[in-house]
């Protein structure tokens, strides 16, 4: 069964509008989970009630101590949000690729952009002394992510019809390079601030801060709301590049936006949450499976269903291993591992 994305659908009976409700509602609720647990354990009424408490949504009076309120404000919801937001800006780059490249194994993590990312983050962490401030880390994420992208399109030829299929393995090489050569500037840098950054390498959101938090925001915003505006664009290149340009598509063009697009944002999200894999491969393949190819609804779900499953990833990093914090890539790499095993078996009776 052939489908450039249209597939049957398992809740293709449910009004988008409900479906997204429920959703949110689910990820309020495991925010709030996320919120209440760790080394130190808090009832969600506390959660809730602080949270109220500083928003000024409530009068309740505080009946918990300082520390519990700065557990909650100034560490895990920080850490959370995060959570809800590198998850998000993951999945909607991983469903943007799958559309610009027609490959539905297109991911930031296997296309080495993430490895670009992160090369170009080691580099500003230990290698400028910060010199552009608090967005040094996100600026070089970003053309370190811009400049994986660019290679790997090169070493696949993309410009030849049958080049889709090369652009995994020229992903895994070129991933390889970059990661070796970061590598290589961890083990040139300060062995101090070394295992610091190897540890951020695994995926991890321990150090999110309020005062940070706008970037990832701000870019995650503006990218997811280019490429949603866009998704009718998006629909078109699935067909391939003939059929989109008679549909009107400016095809170079856009495809090279998108790519700079689903750059800035694997960056932001790299810079503040180390290599996390896969997010971008299994939310948009559950997304289609929920409510079929169309990107106008494919992109705002896998948004929402990457922040979701980030933010479940998180809570199993703080309690699989108590009192210890298991880096979130570790869990996401374990799920999506498995999950990448399972779409290639696909793959060999389904055309995806």
């Amino acid at each position: 069964m052939k489908s450039n994305h249209t597939k049957l659908t398992i809740m293709g009976h449910v009004p988008l509008p409900a479906l997204f409700i429920m959703l949110s509602l689910l990820l309020l609720l495991l925010m709030g989970i996320a919120i209440g647990v760790g080394s130190v354990s808090i009832s969600q009424s506390t959660v809730w009630s602080v949270i109220g408490h500083k928003l000024s949504i409530t009068n309740t009076l505080p009946n918990w101590s300082m520390g519990r309120e700065n557990i909650i404000w100034a560490v895990r919801l920080p850490r959370t949000l995060l959570a809800a937001m590198v998850g998000a800006a993951l999945a909607i780059v991983g469903a943007a690729l799958q559309s610009v490249t027609r490959n539905p194994l297109a991911d930031p993590h296997l296309l080495g952009v993430s490895s670009g990312a992160a090369l170009g983050a080691i580099i500003a962490l230990l290698h400028t002394g910060m010199i552009l401030g608090v967005v040094t880390v996100p600026v070089f994420a970003f053309l370190g992510a811009l400049l994986a992208m660019f290679l790997v399109l090169a070493v696949a030829n993309f410009s030849s019809a049958h080049s889709a299929g090369r652009l995994i393995l020229a992903g895994v090489a070129v991933a390889f390079v970059l990661t070796a050569l970061g590598n290589l500037f961890i083990f040139m840098g300060d062995h101090r601030s070394s295992h610091t950054v190897i540890f951020w390498m695994l995926g991890g959101l321990g150090l999110a801060q309020w005062g940070q938090l706008w970037f990832p925001l701000v870019t995650l915003l503006l990218g997811s709301g280019y490429l949603i505006y866009n998704a009718r664009y998006l629909n078109a290149m699935t067909l391939g590049d003939e059929s989109a340009s008679t549909l009107g598509v400016p095809v170079e063009r856009f495809r090279l936006i998108v790519i700079v697009v689903c750059a800035l944002l694997t960056g932001a999200a790299v810079a503040f949450s180390g290599v996390i894999g896969f997010v971008g491969l299994m939310v948009p393949h559950i997304v289609r499976l929920l409510v079929g190819g169309d990107y106008r609804k494919v992109l705002p779900l896998s948004a929402l269903v990457g922040a979701l499953f980030l933010v479940t990833a998180d809570i199993a990093s703080r309690v699989l291993i108590p009192p210890e914090d298991m880096p979130i890539g570790i869990i996401t790499g374990l799920v999506g591992g498995i999950a990448f095993v399972f779409l290639m078996r696909q793959k060999r009776n389904v055309s995806l």
